[in-house]
């Protein structure tokens, strides 16, 4: 306290040229600012009468460390459920990454073969409709197998074949 007293003391007092009057520094209160922030009442009171500092935001570091590809081990599968207007389960793996970090990664395609402690090979690219989901899983690398061909039914609305 002091030390502020000594500070505000040495300020030298301020005097309009175009009027008489004298404004002595050492009449100010040096925590008027935070002395008034408590008399606002509302949230838009406090944000402009406050003043802030702007900054950059840090960017968010890739999980894969800026690599094209990673190798991973599962440690479970999952079925998570993807947001409106989408309804179908996606399969997705909880997978310990080389370098130490768990994600989570989805399995494109229909079906597929992996169980606890299979490798993967995981890229990086989000699924839009699953959220918190931002790598995926490639498949016909190391355990995971290619997709197999889809079966295909016959068209409800075609005439049979002849």
């Amino acid at each position: 306290m002091n030390l502020i007293q000594n500070l505000v003391s040495r300020i030298k007092p301020v005097v309009s040229s175009n009027s008489t009057s004298v404004l002595l520094s050492k009449y100010l209160n040096p925590f008027q600012c935070l002395t008034s922030l408590r008399h606002l009442n509302t949230l838009w009171h406090m944000h402009s009468n406050t003043l802030y500092i702007t900054g950059v935001r840090p960017q968010k570091k890739s999980k894969i460390d800026e690599q094209p590809h990673i190798k991973g081990i599962v440690l479970k599968t999952l079925i998570k459920k993807p947001r409106k207007p989408n309804s179908a389960n996606r399969k997705c793996v909880r997978v310990r990454l080389a370098n130490g970090v768990e994600v989570i990664a989805h399995v494109p395609g229909e079906g597929h073969n992996l169980q606890e402690h299979h490798s993967v090979l995981v890229k990086g690219g989000r699924t839009k409709d699953l959220p918190g989901v931002h790598h995926k899983v490639i498949r016909g690398k190391l355990d995971c197998a290619h997709v197999v061909k889809r079966q295909t039914t016959p068209s409800q609305t075609a005439p049979p074949p002849t």
